[in-house]
């Protein structure tokens, strides 16, 4: 659910970018031989910047001016990559292959992640009140299903068929947008409330076993929501532990995701760059824009 302005692919070519211009003195170093030639440092920049370099500069200079205005600390980071790497288990250092990723460059793409939330949910706050009935929400588990479609009217016709007596799984597999329904019939299987976005969750909790909701509109579309089972857990961590955790969920809920780019673009502005290879002059215009536009959209 998490928006991010660096996918995972884009991140080892920034990295492997920004290593290959970090010494101009260094541009002829020879990084390869062969009976067929050589490459050097700058023949890598120069290949590299015509396939992903406007990307990249993008990414690299998001980071830069973030970083000038919000603090993400090595504990944060750190704190999330062990997170990824226990819920991955034995295949995280699989998962970091398949991407070309290290340790350390993948730590860099946390980083990013976190300035970005830091910079979406400035100014957001959230009670210890919201904290607590959030974790109480966590000791209910859900199994239910869904159908997600793309707009109100046809929810409305799915829900009339399912009030109808209409077969849930087939109705999911006729409808449903989501791919994943062809396959389950929209079955989501168990879950607690803080897997799901907060509109989704919220309509599930409030229903009783086998009701089906009405329209639920998340940023994926509207959903008809049908809970077939509820059942208690109990919670390992206390309240305390898992605060934060809570805490920074409940913000990222209730962030606007379209301020990060205008945000951003004021950043930038504000930072005065000015690039200087002709090649990527104009690597930063939509994003510059994007400040101007943004009212407009509204």
């Amino acid at each position: 659910m998490k928006k991010s302005v660096l996918t995972l692919t884009l991140a080892a070519s920034v990295l492997a970018l920004s290593a290959c211009n970090d010494n101009e003195a260094a541009d002829s170093e020879v990084l390869a031989t062969s009976k067929v030639g050589e490459v050097t440092k700058e023949e890598l920049y120069q290949e590299m910047k015509t396939s992903v370099g406007k990307q990249a500069l993008q990414v690299l200079l998001i980071e830069k001016v973030l970083d000038s205005e919000f603090e993400v600390s090595d504990k944060e980071i750190n704190a999330q990559f062990d997170s990824e790497k226990e819920q991955m288990g034995e295949g995280f250092d699989q998962y970091l292959a398949q991407q070309g990723q290290t340790e350390e460059s993948y730590k860099k793409y946390i980083k990013l992640n976190l300035l970005q939330e830091k910079a979406l949910t400035e100014g957001v706050e959230v009670t210890d009140e919201e904290v607590k009935k959030q974790y109480e929400n966590m000791k209910t588990e859900l199994n239910a299903r869904h159908v997600l479609v793309a707009d109100e009217e046809t929810a409305k016709e799915v829900k009339s068929k399912l009030d109808g007596g209409a077969d849930f799984a087939a109705v999911a597999k006729e409808y449903s947008t989501e791919p994943a329904a062809q396959e389950s019939g929209g079955e989501l299987g168990w879950f607690t409330p803080d897997k799901m976005v907060k509109e989704f969750s919220d309509a599930a909790l409030a229903l009783e076993v086998d009701q089906i909701s009405e329209p639920v509109k998340s940023e994926f579309g509207f959903h008809i929501i049908q809970v077939t089972e509820k059942r208690e857990v109990e919670m390992e961590a206390t309240l305390e532990e898992k605060s934060d955790e809570i805490r920074k969920q409940l913000l990222m809920a209730k962030a606007d995701q379209s301020t990060l780019l205008p945000k951003v673009s004021k950043l930038m502005k504000d930072a005065d760059i000015k690039i200087k290879d002709e090649d990527l002059k104009d690597a930063l215009d939509q994003i510059l824009n994007a400040g101007e536009e943004a009212p407009a959209a509204e």
